[in-house]
C-alpha cells in the first residue's frame, strides 16, 4: 500500500505515558515505511531525541504561554500546511481541542482523535483542563475517528454522549525488545533498595497520585507486615507534600522500614525484572501501562478492577474489587505461595507478545489511519 503522510499532534515531549505510546507509535509506522512527524505546542523534550533518530520529522508551534492563542494557532496551522497530512493524529483533551481550533488554519486535513483515560474524576483538577474535557465533548463530532486506548474508556465515552459509530479501541503497544527479564537489572536493583536474599518484593510502579491509591496499597501490605520475608517498593514520580503524606501513612500502619519510595525511575525493565509481583491498586484506569510492562518482563500482577487490567491480564494475574485492601493482600499472598510464580511471569510476557506489541498497534492504528484518511 501507498505509505501515509501521518501528522502527531502533542501538548510535548514529556516522559508520560501518552506521550510515550505516541513517540512509540510514530517510530513503529516510520520504520513500516509512513512518512511521520510529531507537532508539539512547546519545543523539544526527552523524547525528541529518540524520535529523530527513528526518523521523524519533529516540528514546534512554540506556544509561549496562556495568553499566546491566536498566534499559536497560526503557527500551527501553517506547520500543518507546510506537512501536508494526510491524515492528523492529537493526543488528549487539550491537544484534541486545540486540533479542532486549528484544522481551518491548516486546509481540513482529516483529523483524528486519541483519548487515553476512562473515568476521571474532575472535581481535583485546574479549570482549564475542565474547560478541555467539557470542549473536547462537544467537538466530538468533529473527528473522523476517535481512538480509545481501552474498551473500558471506549465504554465512558459512549456514555459521555461520544459518537458511538467513531470510536474504535487500539490497546497500547508494548516494545517487548526493550521491556523484558533483566537479571543484571534485577541484582542491581534490589541492592539499592537493601533488598536481602530471600526477600521477595511486591512492587507498584505509578505517579504519586490519588488516582493510583497508593493508601490500599499500603493498607493492603500492613496486612501482612508479619511477613519477614515481604518488602514494598513504591516506584515513581509524586509531588513532595503528597509523597510525604503516605510516607507517615506507612509509619502510622507501622511498615515504614518495609516500604521503600524509589521515585521516579529511568530504567523501567531493570525494575519490573526486581519486582517478584507487580501490583497496581487504581481507582481509575484506562490501558494500564504499569501492568502490561510488568507482564513483557515476566513478572505477574495483581490489581483492582480499575480499567482494562482484567482484559490486560487475563489467566495470568489476578484482579480483586477497588480500594478493597484486604482483597489485594489476600491475591498478593496467593500468587505468592501458589508455587507457579515463574509459570504465570512466562504466560504474562507470551501474553503482551502476542497481542500487545508494537505491531500489533501500528497495524491497528495504520488501518484507522488509512480509513480517516480515505485511503482504506
Amino acid at each position: 500500500m501507498e505509505p501515509l503522510r501521518v501528522l502527531l499532534l502533542l501538548r510535548a515531549l514529556e516522559v508520560g505515558g501518552s506521550e510515550r505510546q505516541a513517540a512509540t507509535l510514530a517510530a513503529g509506522l516510520a520504520a513500516c515505511g509512513h512518512d511521520v512527524g510529531v507537532l508539539t505546542f512547546y519545543g523539544d523534550g526527552p523524547l525528541a531525541a529518540g524520535l529523530a533518530e527513528a526518523g521523524v520529522d519533529l516540528w514546534t508551534a512554540g506556544k509561549r504561554g496562556r495568553g499566546d492563542v491566536p498566534g499559536f494557532l497560526w503557527r500551527l496551522g501553517r506547520a500543518i500546511r507546510k506537512f501536508r497530512p494526510d491524515v492528523v493524529y492529537s493526543f488528549l483533551p487539550g491537544a484534541n481541542v486545540v486540533a479542532a481550533a486549528a484544522m481551518p488554519l491548516a486546509g481540513m486535513p482529516p483529523m483524528v482523535w486519541g483519548v487515553r483515560c476512562a473515568d476521571v474524576d474532575l472535581s481535583g483538577v485546574g479549570r482549564l483542563t475542565r474547560l478541555a474535557y467539557g470542549a473536547e465533548r462537544l467537538l466530538s463530532r468533529l473527528p473522523r475517528r476517535i481512538v480509545a486506548n481501552s474498551r473500558r474508556g471506549a465504554e465512558v465515552l459512549r456514555r459521555r454522549g461520544y459518537p458511538g459509530d467513531r470510536i474504535e479501541v487500539i490497546p497500547n503497544g508494548i516494545d517487548t525488545a526493550r521491556f523484558r527479564f533483566d537479571a543484571e537489572g534485577r541484582a542491581r536493583m534490589r541492592a539499592a533498595w537493601g533488598i536481602a536474599e530471600g526477600q521477595r518484593v511486591v512492587g507498584i510502579a505509578a505517579r504519586i497520585d490519588p488516582v493510583k491509591d497508593h493508601v490500599t496499597y499500603l493498607r493492603a501490605a500492613a496486612r501482612l507486615r508479619d511477613r519477614d520475608d515481604l518488602r514494598f517498593v513504591c516506584v515513581g514520580p509524586g509531588p513532595a507534600d503528597l509523597v510525604g503524606v503516605h510516607r507517615r501513612l506507612a509509619e502510622e500502619l507501622g511498615i515504614a522500614e518495609r516500604v521503600v519510595w524509589a521515585g521516579g525511575q529511568s530504567n523501567m525493565p531493570a525494575v519490573y525484572s526486581a519486582f517478584d509481583l507487580a501490583t497496581l491498586a487504581s481507582t481509575s484506569e484506562g490501558f494500564p501501562n504499569g501492568l502490561a510492562e510488568a507482564m513483557a518482563c515476566g513478572v505477574p500482577c495483581a490489581a483492582t478492577d480499575a480499567g482494562d487490567s482484567a482484559w490486560l491480564m487475563g489467566e495470568t494475574g489476578c484482579v480483586v474489587p477497588v480500594g478493597d485492601d484486604g482483597a489485594l493482600a489476600e491475591a498478593w499472598c496467593r500468587m505468592l505461595d501458589g508455587g507457579r510464580l515463574a509459570e504465570l511471569g512466562q504466560a504474562a510476557r507470551d501474553r503482551i507478545v502476542e497481542g500487545f506489541g508494537v505491531a500489533a498497534l501500528c497495524g491497528r492504528t495504520e488501518a484507522v489511519l488509512r480509513a480517516a484518511a480515505g485511503r482504506g
